[in-house]
């Protein structure tokens, strides 16, 4: 027996072939092919003599000691050895689809060929301009033709894109412009004014960004930018103007260089900025192609910031698609029917609040859609079931999927199953508004006790933190040692600070942030629960639910909620009493405060830190009457 790398290779003896029987063989009752057919007699002895031949051959070659050519010394080399990026799709496509169109933003109208051309002038201008190797290249726009392109340009130069959430204050972006030290700042028109004073906030021992302005004729609302005067000032156009559009793009040396740098939040006091690498990007890319089965040539709507997350990695899966990217600047329920139905949209990503809208839009507002299916894909916050059973109630398919910044795009899915098109409407959206699975990306996603670290129950009601681990999970938080030591932890695991359960059938269901499960009288109250019957309300078009300090329980549920469009009278009492026919007395908001809208940051996810102050600001909730409640043990 040869060993070599734990494979085992075992040397057969020489197996003895039959006798091939020229003349009649009375003896010998079994009759030979070869006596009633001479030919095949001759072809019977070719293939032995051939067969001899090539049991020697094998014989003399495991006499060779195998250590000559040992199997732990084949592995990477020149050949296989390429970094992996998401870049090489724009070339790709460019090839394949090159008369296509890929940008449509108003009636401007680019090909993949024109849009390859653009993203390598910009890549070789932005290297003319002193942008090297690993620098920050930030951009402060919506969903406009140069936010896609630097999707691609930029780290086409071998910079670090930095996409920055125009709906922060001056304050914020300043102190992710300080401690990112970006060096150059691309700046849409409407957002100009908010560059101006971020870069005024900035230390005076800080280098500044240089400015570039982003060309948009179709908006009338361009501010007039102050000194350098305009002739001076560099634009987008004219940068893109200045590049060469044969430039041989700077390809990462290696799988994990950086990429990207997003942040997760604008917290000023200790921003977090997530840093992806090419390999990453590249697999969370594939991953959602094929778990969304992201069909050639799709024609996908820009509802989803693209600098949330960098539009869960779409900018780089519809280019590897070949698809057409309808960009919008800006929409409503109006503005998205209008897109679908011009456009023949088949495809676009958003954060349950897209849903709401679509789902809740006046008829006014609506347009026929298309023949084909309108895929969605929700994600960012638990959708409730009652909202998406009201959308594909509509005629939307609703994919559902569960994700972080730290992520890169949505590491887990909620993979439908046949048998559930047989269950009714309303289970089958109780169903898809669980998280799911895992993707094919991930190595594994689990849900663990907060102390011991072991698994949960699979049993739907035991809550525990979801960890992930997988190739997309982020290198780690830029500038902050301890908080990607705190998130990313020896045992393996990426902790997300995610509350969920784990069901029977292996389907994970988040359940809350960390932060925002109530404490009520000892129980672990999920607001998550709570707003999914809120929602069930005919009257109710938002709701979020947050703790109010309470003299007695600590903590009970306190509800915010907007109506509908039209809803007639509703009181506190008729919200509260339906919830007591819903769910467990304790459960029950003991506080209904209605608002015109909820506060919703720019990818439409609900501001709850707002509505904790404002709850925190109400006192204590007297309670006069005391429930019994059972005890658990």
């Amino acid at each position: 027996m040869l060993k070599s790398n734990s494979i085992s290779y075992t040397k057969q003896p020489r197996r003895k072939l039959p006798e091939i029987h020229p003349t009649p063989n009375p003896s010998n009752s079994y009759v030979n092919d070869s006596q009633v057919n001479p030919s095949l007699a001759r072809t019977h002895l070719a293939n032995s003599l051939a067969i001899s031949s090539l049991s020697l051959s094998l014989s003399l070659s495991l006499s060779v000691s195998v250590s000559e050519f040992p199997m732990e010394k084949l592995g990477p080399n020149y050949a296989n050895s390429s970094p992996l990026t998401p870049l090489g799709f724009l070339e790709r496509t460019a090839t394949v689809y090159g008369n296509l169109p890929s940008v449509v933003y108003n009636s401007t109208v680019y090909t993949w060929a024109q849009t390859h051309d653009r993203c390598l002038r910009l890549a070789s201008a932005l290297t003319t301009v002193g942008i090297s190797t690993g620098d920050i290249v930030s951009v402060l726009a919506p969903n406009t033709p140069a936010m896609y392109e630097m999707h691609f340009g930029v780290p086409m130069a071998g910079a670090v894109l930095n996409t920055i959430n125009l709906r922060l204050d001056a304050r914020t972006v300043s102190v992710l412009l300080g401690h990112s030290g970006s060096k150059l700042l691309f700046v849409d028109p409407l957002s100009w004014p908010l560059a101006q004073d971020a870069l005024r906030l900035l230390p005076a021992n800080q280098t500044r960004p240089s400015l570039v302005l982003i060309d948009d004729p179709y908006e009338p609302q361009i501010p007039t930018p102050p000194p350098p005067p305009p002739p001076s000032l560099l634009t987008y156009e004219r940068l893109i103007e200045t590049g060469d559009p044969n430039f041989e793009w700077i390809r990462p040396t290696s799988d994990w260089s950086p990429m990207v740098l997003n942040y997760t939040s604008g917290t000023t006091s200790s921003p977090k900025g997530v840093v992806h690498c090419h390999r990453g990007l590249f697999l969370i890319t594939l991953d959602s192609i094929i778990d969304w089965s992201l069909p050639k040539n799709p024609i996908y709507l820009w509802t989803l910031p693209m600098f949330h997350a960098n539009g869960w990695s779409f900018p780089w899966g519809v280019a590897a698609q070949g698809g057409t990217n309808v960009c919008l600047r800006r929409f409503d329920a109006a503005s998205i029917y209008s897109a679908i139905h011009a456009r023949s949209v088949t495809h676009l990503c958003g954060a349950p609040v897209v849903l709401n809208m679509l789902a809740n839009a006046p008829d006014s507002d609506r347009k026929p859609l298309p023949p084909h299916k309108v895929r969605i894909l929700t994600a960012g916050a638990p959708p409730p079931a009652p909202v998406l059973h009201r959308a594909e109630a509509l005629g939307f398919e609703i994919s559902h999927g569960y994700g972080l910044t730290e992520t890169a795009g949505l590491a887990v899915s909620c993979a439908w199953k046949g048998e559930w098109d047989r269950l009714p409407a309303s289970e089958r959206a109780r169903m898809k508004a669980r998280q799911g699975v895992r993707t094919l990306g991930m190595a594994e996603v689990d849900v663990v006790d907060e102390a011991s670290g072991k698994s949960v129950a699979r049993d739907g009601s035991t809550m525990g933190e979801i960890v992930l681990r997988g190739g997309c999970v982020m290198l780690g938080y830029l500038k902050d040692e301890e908080g990607t030591r705190k998130s990313v932890r020896p045992d393996g695991w990426f902790y997300t600070g995610d509350v969920g359960v784990m069901h029977p059938d292996g389907y994970l269901e988040i359940r809350d942030r960390s932060k925002d499960v109530i404490i009520s009288g000892g129980e672990n109250l999920s607001s998550i629960e709570v707003e999914s019957v809120l929602y069930s309300h005919p009257a109710v078009n938002e709701a979020a639910v947050v703790a109010r300090p309470d003299e007695f329980w600590g903590e009970t549920p306190c509800a915010f909620v907007s109506l509908k469009q039209g809803a007639g009278p509703t009181t506190e009492e008729d919200i509260i009493k339906w919830c007591r026919e819903k769910m467990p007395r304790y459960m029950v908001p003991k506080t209904v405060l209605f608002k015109p809208e909820l506060p919703k940051t720019s990818t439409g996810k609900i501001q709850k830190y707002i509505l904790r102050g404002i709850a925190q600001g109400l006192g204590s909730s007297p309670s006069a009457t005391i429930p019994a409640r059972k005890s658990n043990m």
